[in-house]
């Protein structure tokens, strides 16, 4: 029948994934025909099952025991003298006999069935191994081909072409991929998602980062130098900060490498992310001094109760300590776990105005743009020129000059 030659098939299709061993094929392929036995023949039926996983075959006997003509009262475990002799003729009562069960025996509903049963615990056992085995790599980097590229997430394929998933939040703003590209990334969830094991992939998160450092940086994957913490602003800027025990290693310039040649092919994979490595130390002022560098500081007061720092520095430094878009003290108070203010050291801060002040007069986004340049108080503003702070800030021309106007009248007064 066709049915038996796609059953055969089946074990052939089976033989060839990667993700099950012939001994658990065999098991499953076993569970599957005894419970399609009991259905046929009942639960008390007696059979033993021999798979050949390789030939695509199987062997199947019926255990009975053999009683007089007429006097069967079990046909799931009994056969008459009469049917055991036409077996082998020297049987007697009482004595037991293996009947065979061929495919043929069953009809073509039961085939179908077992097919599909057959399917269904093949499949499932391929998730469950698939899993488990990425839920013991959370955290590991797995390097796979782009498969589809969609608008909220990417499809990718690892070596054994289990699908994993990077979605548009876990990719970097800058990276492009296209069908067929090589891409690397960590693993960084693994959750059931209906029967199907769903894999997310990032390349946003920090220890993404850690695991590139780690490959590229000997001391690093050796212990030598151990990373105590890694934040990012994703294909922005990253900073890391970095220890030893060995007084022998500069950390920083371990990580830096000669000319910049262990870090460049980190950077490079972060789509130009800026990397800060910075040397720990459990003198507080001096970490934070370097978590703000290039800044320059003046001088800094810590409040440890409330996890607070108060930085003091020149104006021109201000700007640096801040960064592009306010990313790098945000860094900074996010690595050391301290809320980093920023304080001008030159100002009489009894006759400044902050800009907060101005929040009736202008909208609070405009308000923040200036404070991301370093500009939150009165004075601070009125100490940049005109072009500087347009060019700076980025406003259109009207809305710069109607600050400082706005701020010269409050002064004034």
């Amino acid at each position: 029948m066709e049915e038996h030659v796609n059953l055969i098939d089946t074990f052939a299709e089976f033989k060839e994934s990667k993700s099950i061993d012939r001994e658990t094929l065999m098991r499953i392929l076993e569970d599957v025909f005894r419970a399609a036995l009991i259905k046929k023949f009942g639960p008390d039926a007696q059979f033993s099952i021999v798979v050949n996983v390789d030939h695509g075959d199987l062997e199947i006997q019926h255990t009975l025991e053999i009683v007089e003509d007429g006097k069967v009262v079990d046909e799931a475990n009994q056969i008459e003298l009469s049917e055991a002799i036409k077996i082998e003729p020297d049987f007697e009562i009482g004595e037991e006999v293996l009947e065979n069960i061929r495919l043929s025996d069953f009809a073509r509903r039961e085939i179908l069935a077992l097919r599909q049963n057959l399917s269904t615990k093949i499949m499932d056992y391929e998730k469950d191994v698939i899993f488990k085995k990425y839920e013991n790599k959370i955290g590991e980097t797995i390097v796979g081909e782009v498969n589809q590229v969609w608008r909220k997430e990417i499809l990718v394929h690892d070596e054994d072409r289990v699908e994993l998933v990077l979605p548009k939040s876990e990719q970097i703003p800058t990276d492009k991929y296209k069908k067929g590209d090589t891409i690397m990334a960590v693993v960084s969830n693994v959750e059931i998602i209906g029967s199907t094991p769903r894999i997310t992939i990032s390349r946003t998160s920090p220890v993404f980062l850690e695991r590139l450092m780690e490959a590229e940086i000997p001391e690093i994957n050796e212990g030598l130098i151990t990373i105590k913490n890694c934040v990012r602003a994703p294909g922005e800027r990253a900073k890391v900060l970095v220890d030893t025990y060995d007084d022998h290693i500069d950390p920083v310039g371990a990580c830096v490498g000669m000319k910049g040649s262990r870090i460049h092919s980190i950077v490079r994979e972060l789509r130009n992310e800026n990397i800060d490595i910075i040397n720990y130390t459990a003198n507080k002022e001096l970490l934070i001094s370097r978590a703000l560098s290039p800044a320059v500081i003046s001088s800094i007061d810590i409040d440890e109760d409330s996890k607070k720092a108060y930085v003091y520095m020149k104006p021109d430094q201000v700007s640096m300590a801040i960064g592009k878009g306010g990313f790098n003290i945000r860094l900074a108070s996010k690595l050391l776990g301290y809320e980093i203010e920023v304080y001008r050291d030159d100002i009489d801060k009894e006759e400044d105005v902050p800009l907060s002040e101005f929040a009736d007069v202008f909208d609070q986004w405009v308000i923040d743009t200036f404070v991301n340049i370093g500009c939150d108080t009165a004075k601070s503003v009125l100490a940049l020129s005109r072009n500087e702070l347009i060019r700076r800030t980025d406003l259109e021309e009207e809305t710069v000059d109607a600050m400082i106007a706005a701020i010269n009248e409050e002064l004034a007064k």
